[in-house]
């Protein structure tokens, strides 16, 4: 049986491939291609020593989802596909709710006409109501988004766990990431996002290694210790491995749950340029700059639900993320275009 992993040649979906493919799983990858290369997933076998089966389309459409479901037995879907940056979201919401939502809406269907009804979906800490107190607890108020993005993975969940209390065969596991940044230890798979980066470490190592003239920092008057955006950092191995923890829980189990996957420690993005010094020796000139649309203070999770439910817990340090996100981008100065 395979797991069927929809984005996987993306920057979370590639890593998730690789220790699905080293846990002993099979796996399925649907990709538009539209934010990844294909490069990845040739990678991501080179490195396990094993094949995966690699379709190229849309996840809105549904003829190929039928196909792919009518020529492997799928066990579980992974559902990582969705255009993600908030500050794009703001300026084109249409497509971000007729993207990430109409997949979903596809994906489930066809699932459910094929009687396979185990999914983890690729949420987010988004979806959190701003002004929750800090660390996020996954019983936290949610809804109340800051932006498009948050509400496509908000209006997701509730669709999901909806589709839950109507058919009690369903088993859907919401991880709702913080944010993920490093890359895999090897330098050989890693974050190479299309044109200007929209998240915070690409950019440092994008400026590290000369592609972009310095780091603008948006936002300098946030209640925070240095007027920065505090974020919960996750290494993307550590996240990969969150979603094997999750798939053994949601094959054994119904209904709907979510966890948070993040390390229950808030850094700002000045600390984050500071600790990329500290790790790697490079200085990273920054200036400061507006604030982004839909951006918060502060964000940071309490982690200890999926340490005690699924056993799962986020093991690599600061230095590990920005010393492994270097390492990627000097192997690979121009990402996959390379």
């Amino acid at each position: 049986m395979s797991i069927l992993v929809t984005g996987g040649a993306g920057y979370i979906g590639s890593h998730t491939c690789l220790e699905l493919l080293m846990s002993g799983r099979e796996v399925v990858v649907i990709d538009n291609l539209c934010n990844s290369s294909e490069k990845s997933l040739a990678r991501v076998e080179e490195l396990a020593g094993k094949p995966l089966k690699f379709y190229r389309g849309d996840l809105r459409d549904r003829a190929l989802v039928q196909t792919i479901f009518r020529e492997n037995d799928i066990e579980c879907v992974i559902h990582f596909a969705g255009l993600k940056a908030v500050g794009e979201s703001v300026s084109m919401p249409w497509s971000y709710y007729d993207n990430n939502l109409n997949a979903t809406l596809v994906l489930t269907d066809v699932m459910a006409e094929a009687g396979m009804k185990k999914l983890i979906f690729s949420s987010s800490a988004t979806v959190y109501s701003a002004g929750s107190p800090m660390p996020l607890k996954e019983t936290a108020p949610t809804g109340g988004c800051t932006n498009p993005y948050g509400w496509t993975k908000f209006m997701t969940e509730q669709i999901l766990s909806d589709l839950c209390r109507a058919d009690p065969e369903w088993s859907v596991c919401l991880l709702r990431y913080f944010n993920p940044i490093g890359a895999h230890e090897s330098g050989r798979i890693g974050e190479d996002p299309r044109g200007i980066p929209n998240n915070l470490m690409p950019y440092i190592t994008q400026t590290a290694i000369g592609r972009r003239e310095k780091l603008s920092v948006f936002g300098s008057d946030y209640r925070t210790h240095d007027g920065t955006g505090v974020r919960d950092y996750i290494h993307v191995v550590d996240l990969a491995r969150g979603h094997v923890a999750a798939l053994e829980y949601t094959c054994g189990r119904t209904g709907c749950e979510a966890f948070n996957l993040g390390t229950g420690t808030g850094y700002s993005v000045l600390d984050m340029v500071h600790a990329f010094r500290k790790a790697t020796g490079v200085e990273i000139p920054y200036v400061l700059a507006p604030r982004r649309p839909g951006d918060v203070d502060e964000c940071y999770s309490d982690p200890s639900k999926s340490r005690e439910v699924l056993g799962w817990t986020a093991e690599k340090s600061l230095e590990d993320m920005c010393r492994d996100a270097w390492n990627w981008q000097k192997r690979n100065p121009m990402g996959y275009g390379e």
